[in-house]
Order: C-alpha cells, then structure tokens, then sequence
C-alpha cells in the first residue's frame, strides 16, 4: 500500500489555489484591456467576470457529490484538464464569447480544486482544520499579488503596447504551476474524506445540511463571499480613474490577506471562528468606507483595513462548517462555498449593469456609452468618460458597504449563540486518524 504523504499532497494543493488566484489577478488587471481591445461594455466585461464565479460554483457543486464517490485524485485531474482549456482559450480570444468560454473553464477549474482540497486538507489535519485552511487559502491572495504585480510591471515598465498586444503572455504564465500541481497531484496517493473515514453515513450526512445552523452559514457565506471577492476583482475597474495606481490596490489588500492567513494559527485560537468573522466583518466595513470616501493615500489606508477585514472570510467559514458541522462532510463545505460564488457572480452581473448606468448618468444628455468607450486616449469623450468613471466607481463600493454592515449584526448574534452551544466533535473514530500520513 503506497504511504499518504501529507506534505506534498498541501504543497500540490497550494499550487492548485495557486492558479486559481493567478487567474483572478491576470484578469483582474486586464478588464479594462479587453474593454478597449475588442469594444466592450462594461456590463460585458461584467458578465464575463461573472462567468467564472458561476462556473465555479457549478463545479463545486458537482465536485462536492461526487468527491466521496469517485475520490479527490480523479477530481483535481479534471480541474487539471479545466485549467487547461481555459488558459489555451484565452490566449487565443478574439472577442466576447472566447473570452466568455474560457473564463467558464477556468472557473470550473477554480470550483473543481476547492472541491477536491478543501476536504483534502480537513482530511489531513483533522485536529487544526480552521487554521490549516487559512494557510491552504493563503495562496488565493497570494498569487492575486503575484498576478497583479505581474501585471503591473509589463504594463508600466515593459512597454505601452503590452495592453494592446502582449497581454497573451501573461495568460500564458498560468501554464507553469498548473503543469506542476497535475504531475504532483498525478504521482501522490490520496486519502479518503473525512466523513468516510469518520463512518458517518450519506444518509445523515444530507439530512445533517438542513440544519438550522448550516442554513444560517450558508445565507451568511453569500454576504462575505461578495465583500471579499466583487471588491477585489472589480477594485481596478472602481478606481482606475480615482487614482493611477488601482491595480496596486488590490496589490496590497491581497498582501496583507497573505500575511493575516499566515498568522491565523493565533488569533484563530484566541478568538474562535466566530469571533475572527465577527471582528472582519467590522474591519471589512471600515476598509469599505475609506475606499469609497476617500482619494490619494487615504486609499491605500483603506485597502489595508479592507484586506485585514476579508482575510479571513472564506477559510473561516469553511473551517467553522467542518468544526462545528462535521457530519455535513466534503458536501457541506463544497455546497457553502459554491453559494459564496454563485452570489458573486449575480451579484458582478448587476452591479455591471448598474455601473454602466451611473456612468451614463454622468455623461452629456443622450450619450452613446459604446461610443465613449472607443474614443481615443486624450480626447474630449475620454475625458468625459474617466471623469464620469472615478465618479461612479465609489459609488459602487458604498453600495457594497452595506454588505458587511448587515455581516456585523448577524456574527454578534452568531458569537453570543456560539458560546452558549456545546459543539459535538467527530466520532472518536477519526481520532485515530489525527496523522497517519508520513509527512513529506
């Protein structure tokens, strides 16, 4: 029987976040070049961002069925053959529907590796699960730094053309770590899920997802997933036109996510799942506020804050489901995030449309938007068309602060209940599986 080895199986799973952040950082600074490249609204620039947050949860919906079924492995080779396709398709775009397909893809890639790794890592460490999936999701803001910087450089200091012509090579940079984590994940041998190692049937494990709690988590999931992720990939678009540096916004809210998930060992541990939810939401409302009421280095104190508030969202939420709802298993996990996506993804389609009309708002009386959108850098209609932009953008992010604001009242009230609740650990049977791997 070949040995599980726990180490390298993270390691691979943390490439496989890996591209999935890429993919959200390369994308995220390229909205507005495909905008001008191929004469794109922004409520279709919206839609094709969207696609990936509705591909992904399609994915792990899918994903989070069939993972005690077929078993993880066969699941991340798909996610492998996903990436794949979508990063080959957008090289090759031409236009709004390749565009269209190949963010589908890559969100199904996306949805397919949390599908699969979320239970992977509960998996192997049973014990430690809230703090051992923060510093699995480290590597989502983590490599939304690497692409934004990526992005960055060749856009201010290869050459001015990189937007018109190059921007195809940093799509293609996504190849290398997804060729890494399909031979890594391809040579390992995997574990089986927690729930089944746990013994605890699918029977109880559905019925276990009507319970009041989880539906609580699930509806409060929609909230955070929003907060968190509309915000970043959309804060380029927001502010481009409020400051010259957007991009290295989002540079930096996603770097201080990297730092906070890689200390989350104690303040997880200080203040108990709910407390860190509780405590970023508030955080996440504060950073909101500035980014939305403020201009030059304001903004950066703003992203700041704003990065300290949603680090933790996603992995806690997650870590808080399988520590206090064990008998919901992979299913659980998989059906709370691909919730968090799918509110995205709506939420990215409205808000498309809704920014489209408050910049045409702002513009002369009769305004074609596609026309302004089209004209040459410098001219009268540019001019408009930024100003009308820097002035709808903030806009958009205090409606969004409404969000986190609700959060802040539901996690006091989910803090109080929490510790008055006597929270049921997994049968002792999983005990004896706290580290059976060999750590390599």
């Amino acid at each position: 029987m070949s040995t599980i080895k726990r180490n390298q199986l993270f390691v691979a799973s943390c490439l496989a976040l890996l591209v999935t952040s890429l993919s959200f950082g390369i994308r995220a600074g390229l909205l507005n070049t495909w905008a001008h490249e191929f004469g794109l609204t922004q409520e279709e620039i919206g839609i094709i961002t969207s696609t990936a947050f509705w591909g992904f949860p399609l994915a792990i919906f899918i994903g989070g069925v069939l993972v005690d079924v077929i078993g993880m492995k066969k699941l991340l080779v798909a996610a492998f053959i996903f990436h794949a396709a979508g990063i080959f398709l957008t090289i090759v775009a031409s236009g709004f529907w390749p565009l269209f397909i190949s963010t589908l893809l890559i969100g199904m890639g996306n949805g397919t590796v949390e599908a699969a790794c979320n239970p992977l890592v509960a998996s192997l460490y049973p014990n430690n699960k809230t703090t051992r999936l923060n510093y699995f999701h480290l590597w989502f803001p983590g490599g939304i730094v690497i692409g934004t910087l990526i992005v960055s450089f060749f856009g201010q200091y290869v050459a001015d053309s990189i937007y018109l012509s190059n921007w195809r090579t940093l799509v293609g940079i996504m190849f290398l770590p997804t060729l890494l984590y399909g031979v890594m994940f391809f040579k390992l041998t995997f574990p089986v899920t927690e729930r089944v190692a746990s013994g605890i049937s699918t029977s109880k494990m559905y019925k276990s997802l009507f319970k009041p709690l989880f539906i609580v988590m699930l509806i409060l999931m929609l909230g955070t997933a929003i907060t968190e992720l509309f915000t970043g990939q959309w804060i380029d678009v927001l502010l481009k036109n409020v400051t010259d540096n957007a991009i290295l916004l989002l540079t930096l809210e996603t770097g201080v996510m990297v730092l906070g998930r890689g200390l989350a060992e104690p303040v997880v541990h200080k203040l108990s799942p709910q407390g860190v939810l509780l405590m970023s939401s508030i955080l996440a409302a504060i950073g909101l506020y500035l980014l939305g009421h403020s201009t030059g280095n304001m903004l950066f104190v703003g992203a700041i804050v704003f990065g300290m508030g949603v680090c933790y969202f996603w992995p806690t939420m997650l870590g808080f489901v399988s520590e206090n709802l064990p008998e919901t298993g992979a299913v659980g996990m998989n059906i709370i995030g691909g919730a968090g996506m799918f509110a995205v993804s709506v939420y990215m389609i409205f808000m498309g449309g809704y920014y489209d009309k408050l910049v045409a708002q702002k513009l002369p009386s009769g305004a074609d938007l596609a026309a302004y959108n089209t004209a040459p850098a410098g001219s009268d209609m540019a001019n408009a068309l930024n100003n009308a932009k820097s002035l709808a953008g903030p806009q958009i992010i205090n409606a969004t602060s409404i969000i986190p604001i609700i959060l802040i009242v539901a996690f006091a009230i989910l803090f109080v209940y929490m510790r008055s609740r006597n929270t049921k650990p997994l049968p002792v049977a999983n005990a004896a599986i706290a580290n059976p791997y060999e750590d390599q």
